[in-house]
């Protein structure tokens, strides 16, 4: 049974890929209707729990007075079926009733429904570009995944529950009470009035709060994972005093939010319990007064003060129910906020996967500004032919790394075009086109699983004796070999820690060099690749390197220039110009920038003459 409704929802259904609505009650739609029959079923079911709710009640009055109207031998006799359908209401309707409730709620709606928003908002969210991420906290983005789908989840069924609930309840009553005497019904009217105005006016307000509350829940989550995330950089420099006043400022914040928050809920609990008791003694003392003067039964006062304190005490819960509605809302709303965004590069209707056959690159008239002003690649157009090793060089801020984020999209160009092997890399999917490229980068950040995984990230059906190859190759096996985890992994099995912080630099750059000599992509790109090596692995690597790159496209970028003096052409970057190309003898004649450059370093360890 529990297996039939936890089934009926599949979290990982295909599902409308575009970007979510930036409207609260757009974004509830889009989620809800894809479970709109169960929600359905989960409020017919929340009507007939309401309905046998109320008729208990109801029966407290009949039985008085149904024992005030006959003998106790008659009893039985007169109104036995009226006690077995009373009796078979309360014993197996209503917990059949309350079963079916839990089941759709519990089983069906709240593990599948929440993972599903969660796995819906992850998937758009984790094609965003590099930007999106750049200009956030992760551990906040994280925050509004996590928290978005139960708040969306959990305010819908309470609307549901609550509905209902407050809908049979309070008509009901009116009606019970009207049928009894018109008077009855007046304080019940006067509590209802009031009571409506109290959560008009403070409900609003502590929503509110409550979506300034979720930001700063959120900041302060950011704030805290970004501490442990570069928890060597604070012990590097001994700041974790600094970290300390970092978080707690954030917590100072959320604090004063917090006390705002409370301060209101606290007032409508006291103007709600001083409404409560109102109904209770007016109701109790206008239905006593009533039926001494004998126009109204000893039944109508039992359920009169049995519906008076139900209500009173249901009063409570629904406040409760509307303040976390409002709180959920509020978290949904700010968690919308950072997911319904549009994407920043998108890949044309008609994109292609990129065919590579070559590895020819193009910069054709490229103008690119990170949207500032000033001038980072200005008209810039070089070609690099089929099976070349260029070199990119010039000082820091040159451009360098800027051409590379280019080749691979990360940005798009403000004018001009890149073509690989004649294609407009805006024009081609950016997965194929990421695909066609292998990247090894000065800061190697791991993912925190095995150093398998990790590996296989650059060929995911590779086979363990092409792992172990790539291991050798990056001369990488000599230390894995010996690493272990807390829970008892070795070797390959052995889990690297957040962004492979249980490495050395060095290790997690030999990683990363094994994932893309795994990957064996038609174009290479070396990003300072060796910065975090010594020389003497650095020497063994390049043996590996010059293996990897025989037929492949190649584009490297060092600042330590004996690393990349033995390409075939190098390119020299100045503000985004070129201002000199050719080899490192001739550019050396030349006696320009690069030539500059090379004099002010002390050389290098690599024998060019044998490279």
């Amino acid at each position: 049974m529990f297996r039939f409704f936890e089934n009926l929802i599949d979290p990982f259904r295909a599902h409308d890929e575009t970007m979510p609505p930036a409207t609260l009650l757009g974004f509830y739609w889009r989620y809800c209707r894809q479970v709109w029959p169960y929600l359905l079923a989960l409020m017919a079911v929340g009507l007939v729990v309401s309905l046998i709710e109320i008729s208990m009640l109801r029966y407290i009055g009949s039985i008085v007075d149904l024992l005030k109207a006959t003998s106790p031998t008659q009893i039985m006799a007169d109104y036995g079926p009226t006690f077995l359908w009373m009796g078979f209401v309360i014993l197996i309707a209503r917990p059949i009733a309350q079963v079916a409730h839990d089941l759709l709620n519990q089983q069906a709606i709240a593990p599948s429904f929440t993972n599903m928003i969660r796995w819906q908002t992850h998937h758009y969210v984790m094609r965003q570009s590099i930007t999106f991420f750049a200009n956030d906290f992760a551990g906040r983005i994280a925050s509004k995944i996590v928290q978005t789908g139960p708040a969306l989840r959990e305010s819908v069924v309470q609307v549901i529950d609550a509905l209902w609930f407050v809908t049979i309840f309070a008509g009901s009553a009116l009606v019970i009470f009207w049928s009894a005497d018109w008077r009855l019904a007046m304080p019940l009217i006067g509590w209802i009035l009031a009571y409506v105005t109290t959560l008009v006016y403070f409900v609003p307000r502590i929503r509110d709060r409550a979506t300034i509350m979720s930001e700063m829940r959120s900041l302060v989550t950011g704030r805290i994972v970004d501490s442990y995330t570069n928890v060597q950089t604070v012990k590097l420099f001994a700041h974790p005093d600094r970290e300390d006043e970092y978080a707690k400022e954030s917590l100072v914040q959320h604090t004063e939010t917090f006390r705002s928050e409370t301060r209101l809920i606290t007032l409508m609990n006291a103007t709600v319990s001083t409404l409560n008791g109102i109904l209770v003694v007016g109701t109790g003392a206008l239905a006593i007064w009533l039926w001494s003067m004998n126009d109204i039964t000893l039944g109508a006062i039992a359920l009169a003060s049995g519906l008076a304190i139900r209500i009173t005490n249901m009063s409570g819960w629904i406040m409760w129910v509307s303040i976390g509605i409002f709180e959920q809302m509020g978290t949904v709303q700010e968690g919308l906020e950072t997911i319904a965004r549009p994407y920043a590069l998108l890949d044309k209707p008609d994109a292609r996967d990129l065919v590579a056959d070559k590895g020819e690159i193009r910069f054709d008239n490229v103008r690119f500004h990170y949207g500032k002003k000033g001038g980072i690649i200005e008209d810039l157009s070089f070609t690099i032919k089929p099976g070349e090793k260029v070199g990119l060089v010039g000082r820091s801020g040159a451009g360098k790394s800027t051409l590379v984020n280019l080749l691979l999209r990360f940005y798009d160009v403000e004018s001009g075009q890149i073509l690989i092997d004649g294609q407009n890399v805006s024009n081609v999917r950016q997965d194929s086109l990421r695909r066609q490229i292998g990247l090894v980068t000065q800061d190697t950040s791991l993912l925190h699983r095995s150093v398998r995984d990790n590996i296989l990230y650059g060929m995911p059906n590779a086979t363990e004796a092409e792992v172990v190859e790539a291991t050798h190759q990056a001369h990488a096996a000599e230390f894995i070999g010996g690493l272990s985890d807390p829970h008892g992994r070795i070797g390959l099995d052995a889990h690297v820690g957040e962004r492979g912080v249980k490495l050395s630099g060095g290790q997690r750059q030999r990683i990363a060099i094994a994932r893309v000599l795994l990957k064996d992509a038609p174009i290479l790109i070396l990003d300072e690749a060796t910065s975090a090596l010594d020389s003497e692995v650095e020497a063994a690597i390049q043996e590996s390197f010059f293996r990897l790159m025989a037929g492949k496209t190649v584009i490297a970028i060092a600042h330590r220039l004996s690393t990349i003096a033995a390409m075939d052409r190098l390119i020299v970057l100045d503000k985004g110009h070129i201002v000199e190309t050719g080899s490192h003898e001739e550019l050396l004649r030349q006696n320009g920038l690069y030539a500059s450059l090379w004099r002010r370093q002390s050389g290098g360890f690599l024998d060019l003459d044998a490279a």
